[in-house]
């Protein structure tokens, strides 16, 4: 499928891990619906690994994700004069993206 037919929402085997903060889709399940989060792959504090980490997370809570909990990224969108607030997209639907796995 067209990317513009996904809303501009990429697979993630092509995400930036340049360490840029940009927009994913959190894959939905049993603790709730698909949502966006804004992460960036970054080294995960206390480990030598490197991973997706929510760009909101606090010094005394870590959110990471896992590769399979992600379904796909879009670049972090820039304010406009005519729009200085963000509006996050729609999480991508998963099922553009079942060929990458379900993850489980």
């Amino acid at each position: 499928m067209a990317d513009s037919a996904r809303g501009g929402w990429l697979p993630m085997a092509t995400a930036r891990r340049d360490g840029e903060r940009i927009l994913v889709t959190v894959r939905g399940g049993e603790q709730g619906p698909a949502e966006v989060d804004t992460v960036r792959y970054q080294t995960v504090r206390g480990s030598a690994e490197r991973g997706w980490v929510a760009t909101d997370t606090g010094h005394d809570l870590l959110v990471t994700y896992d590769e399979d909990e992600l379904v796909a990224w879009m670049p972090w969108p820039q304010p406009t004069a005519h729009s200085p607030a963000l509006d996050l997209p729609a999480p991508a639907d998963m099922a553009d993206f079942e060929d990458s796995g379900s993850g489980i």
